[in-house]
C-alpha cells in the first residue's frame, strides 16, 4: 500500500492545529476564486503542521474516514509506529516503519478542535500486518457503527454500540465478487443521503480499475459484488474517496505515486453505478498536487448558512520525507457541477453554518517548499522558469529545509535564471519569506517581489551563505490584486543558490 506530502519551517513543525477561536475571513461556499478576507467569527484550521487533539497531544491519524452524527464529526484512522518516529524527529527524513499501533477515534464539532476518544482496536485485536484505509458506517437494521478496514490481503470487519466506543472484530473478507484481482487496492466508506453505504475503490495490483460496491444491507459486515464504473487507460488510482454535491457523485482518486503527492482526477454521475463521466483534473489540485497530499477522505459540511466538502489528504511524511504534518484539510466548492479545491496554509470554518474563509495567516504561495514534485524535476509544480542558457539551472535538488527537496539555481558556466509564481491575493500589505543557502559571489541573485501595483522589492542573496538563512522581504504593499514572487541569479560558472520553504503572509 503506497500513499504520499510538503512542509514550512522546523519552528512551525511544532505547531499544533489552532486550538482558539479566531476573528478573521470572509465567508464563502462556492465559487472559483479565493474568498477575500471580511469579519466574521469561526475556528482555525492551520496546514503544514503537524496537528495536535484537545489535551495537545500529536494527533495520529492516516488513512481514515469521518463520520457525522447529530452534530458532532467523528474521526478515524490509523496510528502507524513510523509517524510517532517521524514526528519526534522529522529532519531525520522517512522511515520505512509501517507496523501498526492503534485505530484511532477523534472527535468535534467544530472540525478544527479534535478530542481524542480513545483507541477503536489494537494491534493485539486486529493481528495482523498491514492496516489501512479505514471508514466507519452506521446500520440502519443492527443500530450498530460497523468499522471496516484493510488487514492484509483481505477486508476486517468490526463493530461498535457507539461512535467513539471499543470496536469489536465481527468478520472478514477475503474476496470481493467481479473485482478483477479479487480485492480491493485502496478505498474509502461512503454513506449516501439514503443511509446506504458503499465501498470506493480500486482493485489491488495495478488499481486502474475502479469500483463501487454496497455493504450487506442487513449488517455491513460483507462487501457485495462490485460495479466496475470506470477504467483509467493512464495509469492506476488509489486514495479513492467519493463525496456527493446537488445529487451528483464525485469518484476521485490520486496518481499511483508511492507514499507521495498527486494531483486528483474525478469521474462524476448522477448514478452512484454509473456511467460516470471522462476522467478529468479537480481544479485547484496542479499547481502544488492537491496541496502535497494524496486524496484520504471527503465529506460534506451542511450548515445553517452554506455548504462546502471538505477534503481531508493524506500527507503521508513519514514514509515519504516530504515535510511537516501527516493531515491537511482544505474545502472544496462548486462553479454549477464542477467542483473547485481552495489550496489553503490556513483557513477559518464555521462547521454550523457550513461556511468559510480564508485564514489571516495563510501562506499564498504554492508547493512553497517543492516537494509536490516528489522527484527530480526542472519544471516545478506551481513555478515558472526563464533563463538564457541551453541547459536549465532552475531544478529542485535533495536537501531540503524541511522535507527532502529545495528549489536550486545552478550551472556550470554563467547564467541568468529566475523561478517566479503570479498570485492572486487581496490588496494589503505582505511579508515575503524564504529559507537560503548560497555560494556567493553571483553578480546579483535576489528573493524579490513584484507586479503588486508598486517599484520591485527584494533581498540580496548573492553572499555566501553555507547554513540556512531566512530572508524576509518586508512591506509589500499590494494594490492590484496579485504579486509575482520569486528568485533570480546572474550568476558566474559554478555559482549556485538553493531557496526553501516560501512564505508570503499578509501582515495588515
Amino acid at each position: 500500500m503506497m500513499r504520499k506530502f510538503s512542509r514550512r519551517t522546523m519552528a512551525a513543525a511544532l505547531v499544533p492545529l489552532a486550538l482558539t477561536l479566531t476573528l478573521a475571513g470572509g465567508i464563502s461556499t462556492a465559487g472559483a476564486s479565493t474568498p477575500a478576507l471580511q469579519p466574521a467569527a469561526s475556528a482555525t484550521i492551520q496546514n503544514d503542521v503537524f496537528w495536535k487533539d484537545t489535551a495537545g497531544n500529536p494527533i495520529y491519524s492516516q488513512g481514515g474516514g469521518v463520520l457525522k452524527v447529530g452534530s458532532t464529526y467523528y474521526w478515524y484512522g490509523v496510528k502507524y509506529n513510523g509517524a510517532v518516529t517521524y514526528y519526534n524527529n522529522p529532519a531525520a527524513g522517512k522511515n520505512s516503519n509501517t507496523s501498526f499501533n492503534a485505530i484511532t477515534i477523534y472527535s468535534s464539532t467544530d472540525l478544527a478542535n479534535w478530542k481524542f476518544e480513545g483507541n477503536a482496536m489494537t494491534s493485539a485485536e486486529l493481528r495482523g500486518g498491514w492496516i489501512g484505509r479505514v471508514g466507519v458506517a452506521r446500520n440502519p437494521t443492527t443500530g450498530k457503527y460497523v468499522l471496516v478496514s484493510q488487514l492484509d490481503s483481505g477486508l476486517v470487519f468490526a463493530t461498535s454500540s457507539t461512535p467513539n466506543g471499543r470496536f469489536t472484530r465481527a468478520a472478514t473478507q477475503s474476496n470481493i465478487a467481479n473485482v478483477t484481482t479479487g480485492m480491493s487496492g485502496d478505498q474509502s466508506i461512503f454513506t449516501d443521503d439514503d443511509g446506504r453505504a458503499y465501498v470506493i475503490f480500486s482493485n489491488k495490483s495495478g488499481r486502474s480499475h475502479l469500483y463501487v460496491s454496497p455493504l450487506r444491507t442487513s449488517d455491513y459486515l460483507h462487501v457485495e459484488p462490485a460495479r466496475n464504473i470506470y477504467n483509467s487507460s493512464s495509469g492506476g488510482r488509489e486514495g479513492n474517496i467519493m463525496f456527493k454535491n446537488a445529487g451528483t457523485y464525485y469518484f476521485c482518486s490520486s496518481d499511483l505515486h508511492g507514499w507521495n503527492s498527486s494531483r486528483t482526477y474525478c469521474i462524476t454521475s448522477r448514478n452512484i453505478y454509473g456511467p460516470y463521466s471522462s476522467e478529468f483534473v479537480l481544479q485547484g489540485t496542479s499547481a502544488d498536487f492537491s496541496h502535497v497530499t494524496q486524496t484520504g477522505l471527503a465529506f460534506s459540511v451542511n450548515g445553517s448558512a452554506g455548504s462546502f466538502v471538505m477534503f481531508g489528504g493524506d500527507r503521508w511524511s513519514d514514509f515519504a520525507g516530504n515535510g511537516i504534518g501527516y493531515n491537511d484539510w482544505m474545502p472544496v466548492t462548486f462553479n454549477g457541477t464542477t467542483p473547485v479545491f481552495h489550496s489553503l496554509n490556513q483557513w477559518n470554518v464555521d462547521a454550523a453554518a457550513g461556511t468559510w474563509s480564508v485564514g489571516s495567516g495563510n501562506n499564498y504561495v504554492l508547493n512553497p517548499s517543492v516537494e509536490a514534485d516528489r522527484v527530480a524535476q526542472n519544471k516545478l509544480a506551481g513555478w515558472t522558469n526563464a533563463d538564457n542558457v541551453s541547459g536549465d539551472p532552475n531544478s529542485n535538488k535533495l536537501g531540503g529545509h524541511t522535507g527532502r527537496w529545495a528549489m536550486s539555481q545552478y550551472y556550470s558556466s554563467a547564467y541568468n535564471a529566475s523561478m517566479s509564481q503570479n498570485i492572486s491575493v487581496p490588496n494589503g500589505t505582505y511579508t515575503l519569506s524564504a529559507w537560503v543557502k548560497s555560494s556567493g559571489g553571483q553578480k546579483r541573485a535576489n528573493i524579490f517581489a513584484k507586479n503588486f501595483g508598486a517599484s520591485e522589492l527584494n533581498r540580496s542573496i548573492s553572499q555566501s551563505m553555507g547554513s540556512w538563512t531566512k530572508i524576509s522581504v518586508p512591506g509589500i504593499t499590494v494594490t492590484n490584486g496579485s504579486i509575482q514572487v520569486g528568485v533570480l541569479s546572474d550568476a558566474n560558472a559554478g555559482n549556485w543558490v538553493n531557496v526553501d520553504d516560501f512564505s508570503l503572509v499578509r501582515t495588515i
